[in-house]
């Protein structure tokens, strides 16, 4: 009896250890990293269409800050990247009207059209946002990998045209609402009357052309800004979407 219950015993311990070492090598057989769980130090996959929202993204990032900052009081002229210079095609204007004694004038106009361009943005962001969403892009990866700038000149070379006909009419409301013309007739007057006597040619540039083109190649200079925060910072990277995709370069 006693020799059949110590059999019993070596019998079970066996069955015992033999099921651990079985257990073991199971455990061994399940794969330590899960089908969508990314390794440490690999970067995620990304497809065309996700490279392609991350940078709608960041350029509609870019065109509301833009727009907050150059719309404020001095938004441009207290910004040299951007500020409104005198037009070039008048510079004679200038000339003159400083021989003239009229500097002041010739201040408060540059002033004004600064101001112009400072109010005409406050309507430029659905125009913006408008282009950003229906603009094509077929090949996402080139753009992302572009390097500083990218995607910003992208936009700007397909959606340029396509902007200052849209913005125009925006300008002319603002250079209105300011009285920019009030500031510049005396002196293009003074300007081509000192014409007439020395047989000189007279000049009438179009003011709204000028304060749209340079107002529409400020907003561009910082949606460069804003999208190159958010390619070299990942603090500037506020949502998931934009973390992955440029996380990714």
């Amino acid at each position: 009896m006693k020799s059949t219950f110590i059999l019993l015993l070596l019998t079970l311990g066996f069955v015992q250890y033999s099921c651990g070492q079985h257990v073991k090598g199971l455990v061994k057989q399940i794969p330590t990293q899960l089908p969508n769980q990314i390794p440490i130090g690999q970067k995620p996959s990304l497809t065309n269409d996700e490279v392609v929202a991350g940078l709608r993204e960041a350029l509609q990032i870019g065109i509301k800050n833009a727009v907050n900052q150059s719309s404020a009081l001095d938004g441009f002229l207290g910004n040299i990247q951007i500020r409104l210079p005198f037009p070039p095609d008048a510079l004679k204007v200038k000339d003159k009207a400083l021989q003239l004694g009229m500097a002041n004038q010739v201040a408060k106009f540059e002033t004004t059209l600064n101001r112009a361009a400072e109010e005409a943005v406050k309507e430029a962001l659905p125009i913006f946002m408008q282009a950003i969403r229906t603009m094509t892009v077929t090949d996402g990866f080139s753009v992302l990998k572009g390097g500083n700038g990218a995607a910003t000149t992208f936009l700007k070379n397909q959606t340029r045209q396509e902007l200052y006909t849209a913005f125009l009419p925006k300008v002319k409301e603002a250079t209105a609402k300011v009285s920019l013309t009030a500031q510049w007739n005396p002196l293009m007057n003074k300007y081509n009357q000192a014409m007439t006597l020395t047989g000189g040619e007279k000049i009438n540039p179009d003011l709204d052309a000028f304060v749209t083109e340079r107002a529409i190649a400020g907003l561009f200079t910082l949606i460069q800004q804003e999208e190159d925060k958010i390619r070299q910072n990942p603090a500037a990277r506020v949502n998931d979407l934009l973390m992955k995709v440029f996380g990714s370069l």
